[in-house]
């Protein structure tokens, strides 16, 4: 019986993160993004959990409802994650390095709208900081 609740348990979560999620091109300068798109409370859930890699150039936009003081974790992440908390016009707000499996609460330093997570040092490497703005955002869905 216990055995069964598992794989259900297991199938059930499949199902939720294996679906695919809308994409949307994004710029921040000269550097392109294809972002998956988490706008519902389920998707923004799954996040990135269990995906072994990351493309070089492929993250994922979290778009929420409302301006808030947003967090994230790395519970069932298995890649080091950096993300950025924008506002709604794409300002990045603060950005905060993340280690894989780690319950670590990582906060916008403000009210954000969208968090965009990309492979660690992402950000760092292209010398983006804090002021600088992500492009597209205006394509986005609305966070639900």
């Amino acid at each position: 019986m216990k055995k069964r609740l598992l794989v259900l348990l297991w199938a059930m979560a499949a199902g939720a993160w294996g679906q695919a999620l809308p994409t949307v091109e994004l710029a921040a300068g000269i550097h392109r993004i294809e972002a998956e798109v988490a706008a519902t409370p389920p998707q923004r859930m799954a996040g990135l959990m269990h995906r072994r890699s990351l493309p070089p150039q492929r993250g994922m936009l979290f778009a929420f409802p409302d301006d808030a003081q947003h967090c994230m974790w790395m519970k069932n992440t298995l890649i080091p994650l950096a993300v950025a908390f924008l506002d709604a016009e794409g300002r990045i707000i603060n950005i905060a390095e993340m280690q894989p499996e780690t319950l670590d609460n990582h906060c916008a330093a403000r009210p954000a709208r969208f968090a965009l997570e990309m492979n660690a040092g992402w950000f760092k490497s292209r010398g983006l900081k804090a002021g600088d703005k992500i492009s597209g955002l205006e394509r986005v869905p609305p966070g639900r």
